[in-house]
């Protein structure tokens, strides 16, 4: 059974989600982020830098959300959540995959970093209007290659969707709007599957 070492509503309800969307078992081990279990010497030998998500697959260790998800979807192909490797809707998939980690995920993680993440001494209040202003430029290209699109990839649900809407909804819990009447009708639309109940009422129960 593979085991998933996360903390509720953070980058690891990526993987969570992804887990719910393919039906399979799995086990949540829940790290508590808040009381310093991260950085324990048990735990860094999961992951070296104490964060989440991880996961264990039979002896197969793999952190970072976007890499454990499109293994995840490799593992499980008939799902037909990620491309096969080698074609050109798998590069089209990678290219999604990039650009929600490097341009709309970084100016928002910015935000909670300088919010709420780090230490108040470390914290820089100047750069949040920079990293709103690039968060709306990342959000208005994502507008644009969403256009006409029920879904990231075109007509059917893919993991992507999963990446784009959960960055999506940590920018409305972080209070940082998307600028977009279109994004927020996406997002809302992908939060809306069953699958997603599931992993609030996972989430919920953790606490």
């Amino acid at each position: 059974m593979i085991k998933l070492y996360g903390f509720p509503r953070s980058r690891s309800t990526r993987v969570v989600w992804m887990l719910e969307e393919l039906g399979v078992d799995y086990e949540f081990n829940k790290i508590e982020l808040l009381e310093g279990a991260g950085q324990s010497e048990e735990y860094l030998k999961i992951h070296a830098d104490g964060k989440v998500p991880a996961i264990n697959d039979d002896g197969f260790v793999l952190t970072e959300s976007a890499a454990i998800v499109t293994y995840l979807g490799d593992k499980f192909s008939d799902s037909k959540l990620v491309p096969e490797a080698g074609t050109q809707a798998r590069a089209k998939y990678d290219e999604w995959c990039f650009f929600v980690l490097t341009e709309l995920e970084q100016p928002l993680w910015t935000v909670g970093k300088h919010t709420f993440v780090f230490p108040e001494e470390k914290r820089v209040p100047e750069i949040l209007d920079v990293a709103h202003w690039e968060f709306l430029k990342a959000c208005k290209v994502l507008e644009k290659n969403l256009a006409g699109k029920e879904f990231a990839m075109g007509g059917a649900f893919s993991a992507v969707d999963i990446l784009v809407a959960h960055t999506l909804r940590w920018a409305n819990a972080f209070g940082v709007p998307s600028g977009s009447k279109a994004l927020d009708a996406y997002r809302d639309r992908i939060s809306a599957r069953p699958s997603f109940d599931k992993v609030t009422s996972r989430e919920t129960a953790l606490g």
